[in-house]
């Protein structure tokens, strides 16, 4: 293997992990938001019981 191969492999490598990092990225942002939605309502919707 020439030298050219080996950069087009690791070139492929680092493509490759870009891909899943930014996959995984997203899958927890969407996550993330999500729960943080759901949490918000479920304060805004037992607001009424605080009392001070």
């Amino acid at each position: 293997m020439d030298k050219m191969e080996k950069v087009y492999k690791t070139m492929e490598g680092a493509g490759i992990m870009g891909i899943v990092v930014g996959s995984i990225v997203i899958a927890v942002g969407v996550t993330c938001g999500t729960l943080s939605i759901i949490s918000g309502s479920l304060l805004l919707k037992r607001k009424k019981h605080i009392t001070f």
